[in-house]
């Protein structure tokens, strides 16, 4: 005797569980908060970097980091809503991570790669994060939020480039050959 298939029956979706338009609106508070965080976390940065052509990269990631921050608000708006942020834990354990890297490493160029590392784990999750409200954004045709997260996905893109060519010119060859910036080798 021939088994009948059977297929499951299909879920149905009930109060607690989340539509895509949730996702979308759970993801912008997502990010929001990230953006918030950056914006505080980009001047410890700057601090601890020494070479002039990351400490530019870094003063110009904060500015435009503050400019992404307005742009989710509008995007926030466009949706008929205000912003908010939602605790990001994915941003506040790669910035804890990138934090004690950092202040492991060695004063110099080490500690520049150490940062350009935890940099660009950041703006990997950006670009992941980005992408996917992209991705909503248009499923749901919300243009407005689409075109303006599509700019900071661009830049988001631009800055890991930024970055690699950063650690790709010498730096990360000065890091290798442990060449450092202080006087005293020892002064870490």
């Amino acid at each position: 005797m021939e088994k009948k298939k059977t297929t499951p029956p299909k879920k149905k979706a009930t109060g607690g569980a989340m539509q895509l338009r949730d996702l979308f609106t759970d993801g912008l508070k997502d990010i929001y908060y990230a953006e918030n965080a950056l914006v505080k976390a980009l001047p410890e940065m700057y601090e601890n970097a020494s070479d002039p052509k990351l400490k530019t990269a870094i003063k110009d990631h904060l500015a435009q980091t503050k400019q992404q921050v307005v742009r989710l608000e509008e995007a926030f708006a466009s949706l008929g809503m205000k912003a908010e942020a939602k605790k990001c834990p994915a941003i506040e354990g790669i910035l804890e991570e990138g934090r004690e890297s950092v202040s492991n490493a060695a004063e110099g160029p080490v500690r520049d790669a150490a940062i350009i590392a935890s940099s660009q784990k950041v703006e990997h999750y950006e670009i992941a994060s980005y992408g996917t409200l992209c991705a909503y954004a248009k499923i749901l045709n919300e243009k407005e939020a689409l075109d303006l997260l599509l700019r900071t996905l661009g830049e988001e893109k631009k800055s890991d480039c930024v970055l690699t060519t950063i650690a790709d010119t010498n730096l990360n060859s000065q890091a290798a050959a442990g060449k450092h910036k202080s006087k005293d080798i020892n002064a870490v």
